[in-house]
């Protein structure tokens, strides 16, 4: 079940989804997209986290298992082996580990002095390197495991662990990503672990990002799904700081969730996709 762990207490009954609804919309979503690249499968990164597990498992359940491949890419640490070995065996899924050592560390050897989070964003981008190399091997479409949370507080690597061609979880809540890897069978082992990017020894996102995601996830609700404006959130306990410190986030990190801004210098720009009908 989904873990509740101290302040986060339970998850919040509004935001409940009806998973064996949901299920069977991202499974055709997921069939729908790769058929529509001309594509046979999906690469994805697997983390033992409970985000790509049930990426994974949607993915399997939509392809095949034989049509998915997970791909472990770790930095140093293999502390979560085990728990990718847990997902992989569940779900079926094709396997390959390969480090990412060695090429962030050439790297990094030459970038002088890095902190913690510049680290991180190296290995997040050196995965994506792996990954879409990987993709065009297989003939198979990269898959993001992002949830809807991370994205709207910018909690991810820009051109990193955002970088993908299909998102199945990106309008599910952490907390929604929870009821939904439990429906789809991921393993108890990894919903109860505490969420963590992996970035450095320790880190936790919580931690990092100083919220708890089920109360931030109901914040969210009320803020996006509802329009509700900071006032009225007052009313239902969101303290000011609280509020600051969100919404904050949200806007500094505006720029993350764009695509990159094209200037206009003819009468048509393809700030989106452009498809043309064929003449023959």
């Amino acid at each position: 079940m989904i873990p509740e762990n101290g302040s986060q207490g339970k998850y919040p009954p509004e935001l409940t989804i009806d998973v064996d609804l949901v299920r069977p919309v991202l499974e055709r979503f997921i069939r729908r997209e790769v058929e529509n690249a001309g594509l046979k499968g999906i690469v994805l990164g697997i983390s033992g986290g409970v985000d790509s597990a049930a990426a994974a498992a949607l993915a399997a359940a939509a392809l095949g298992a034989e049509n998915v491949t997970g791909l472990w890419l770790p930095y140093h640490d293999a502390s979560d082996r085990d728990d990718v070995q847990a997902v992989v065996e569940r779900f079926g899924i094709k396997f390959k580990e390969i480090s990412i050592t060695p090429m962030a560390d050439a790297y990094l050897a030459q970038a002088g002095e890095v902190d913690d989070v510049r680290r991180g964003n190296v290995c997040a981008r050196a995965r994506m390197i792996v990954l879409f190399d990987r993709s065009k091997e297989a003939n198979a479409m990269v898959m993001g495991a992002g949830n809807k949370t991370e994205l709207l507080l910018g909690y991810f690597t820009l051109f990193g662990d955002a970088a993908c061609s299909v998102a199945p979880l990106a309008d599910l809540y952490k907390g929604q990503v929870y009821l939904l890897a439990e429906a789809l069978g991921v393993p108890d082992r990894i919903i109860q672990k505490t969420p963590s990017a992996g970035l450095w020894p320790g880190q936790t996102d919580e931690g990092e990002m100083g919220i708890f995601y089920f109360q931030v996830d109901r914040y969210l609700y009320y803020l996006v799904e509802k329009g509700e404006r900071p006032a009225k959130l007052l009313e239902r306990g969101f303290d000011a700081d609280f509020q600051r410190h969100v919404i904050g986030l949200i806007n500094r990190n505006l720029f993350k969730r764009k695509v990159p801004v094209i200037a206009q210098v003819t009468g048509r720009t393809i700030n989106k996709p452009l498809k043309l009908p064929e003449i023959f």
